[in-house]
């Protein structure tokens, strides 16, 4: 007998959750790079990994995904100096090497995931509305009654997937997302730094009036908390402090 045969997970059939980060893209805004946001990535990965879950690491295209400066715990910047959680990810090769490796979300197989969790980022802004089969994925996942789960600015892939039916998946469901309240401050730091001009917005569209737009009942916590909310089998975080309440979801969804 083994170590790994006293774990009680290993008594149990292990589930298996695809993570979905954003390619890198370029901000049609301000021309900067931009690419997922590492603590939406790697604070669900922490939590669903400790209960047990065999978590991969995919992107719309496959290949390397990095992720937003302002994000990475290490940038000059000093933003998210205090996320651990990504210095310790960073700090381990094994995981370094899967965001460098990505796998295409068109090797997804329906049998072999119980969840798919989209991480945000700026990029998804730029680059979701043109991945196809991503969206493709998150509806076929959906419809198999599989646990989905979008965060933060990943959200804005709810803008573009509709169900087999045409209709919008969103349409009377309650969601979350990157707010307006948030994007308006976000644009006040911005205009305050003279990194763009005052009254130019840093994203091209919003995700709020957007999903709203679509018949979504669209709630939020309030500025910069940590929120989620689950409607069915669809699962959103609001912004980049949410990743530990969307995996808490997740897992209430799919259980130990």
């Amino acid at each position: 007998m083994s170590l790994a045969d006293l774990n009680p997970v290993s008594m149990r059939r292990q589930k298996r959750v695809a993570m979905v980060v954003a390619n890198p893209a370029q901000s049609t805004t301000t021309g900067w790079p931009v690419g997922f946001w590492w603590s939406e990535l790697t604070h669900p990965y922490l939590l669903m990994s400790e209960v047990g879950y065999a978590v991969e690491i995919f992107s719309p295209y496959g290949g390397a995904c990095v992720g937003d400066a302002m994000s990475d715990p290490q940038d000059p910047s000093g933003y998210s100096r205090h996320d651990i959680v990504s210095r310790g990810f960073i700090a381990t090769p094994e995981l370094v090497t899967k965001l460098e490796r990505t796998r295409p979300v068109s090797e997804l197989m329906l049998d072999g995931y119980d969840a798919l969790v989209v991480a945000g980022g700026q990029s998804p802004m730029f680059s979701f509305e043109a991945a196809t089969e991503m969206q493709r994925q998150f509806v076929r996942f959906f419809e198999a009654g599989k646990v989905v789960a979008a965060l933060c600015h990943g959200t804005a892939l709810l803008a573009f997937t509709n169900l087999s039916n045409g209709e919008p998946l969103v349409r009377g469901r309650t969601v979350t997302g990157f707010s307006n309240a948030e994007e308006d401050a976000v644009d006040e730091t911005v205009w305050g730094a003279g990194l763009l001009p005052r009254g130019k917005s840093l994203m091209p569209w919003r995700i709020e009036d957007r999903l709203r737009g679509l018949g979504a009942n669209f709630v939020h916590g309030g500025l910069w908390r940590n929120f989620a909310v689950r409607d069915g089998n669809l699962i959103t975080g609001q912004q980049n402090y949410s990743g530990q309440e969307t995996a808490r979801l997740v897992i209430e969804a799919l259980g130990r």
